[in-house]
């Protein structure tokens, strides 16, 4: 059975979802094929791992929110020359139940078990919670 790993990172320069969103939606943050990334400066070397249906975990504020599904990890050179790699992401973001994540740089690999489970279809589309109560409700074990 192959293994599968995630990627958990700060949405940097996003403050929501929504920003995030807006984000990915402008030219800068796409590929030549339309597609969202996240350029990054190392390359993953469990990158068979996060390529066999891992997912990016993204958090906002302390909390997991949301995650995407990876496609593809592509080499970019940056306008300095250094190499870096670019993760492709598929579109739209797939809400999770919040779960607290305390601050590290970069990103970090996540396991599934440790992944927290994306809210049913029914509450994909429901209004976010305040950061601070989704914070206080996971901490407390009731999100």
């Amino acid at each position: 059975m192959d293994k599968v790993t995630h990627l958990i990172k700060l949405s940097a320069g996003t403050e929501s979802l929504e920003t995030l969103e807006a984000w990915q939606a402008s030219r800068a943050a796409q590929t030549k094929d339309g597609l969202p990334r996240h350029v990054t400066r190392m390359w993953p070397r469990r990158d068979a791992e996060v390529l066999n249906g891992g997912s990016i975990y993204w958090v906002f504020k302390g909390l997991i929110q949301c995650r995407q599904p990876i496609l593809r990890l592509d080499p970019v050179t940056g306008s300095d020359g250094v190499e870096r790699c670019a993760i492709v992401l598929q579109p739209g973001l797939i809400r999770v139940t919040s779960a607290p994540r305390r601050p590290f740089q970069g990103w970090r690999y996540l396991a599934p078990e440790d992944a927290p489970r994306d809210l049913p279809a029914n509450r994909q589309n429901e209004d976010a919670l305040p950061p601070e109560l989704a914070g206080a409700l996971a901490e407390i074990g009731v999100l």
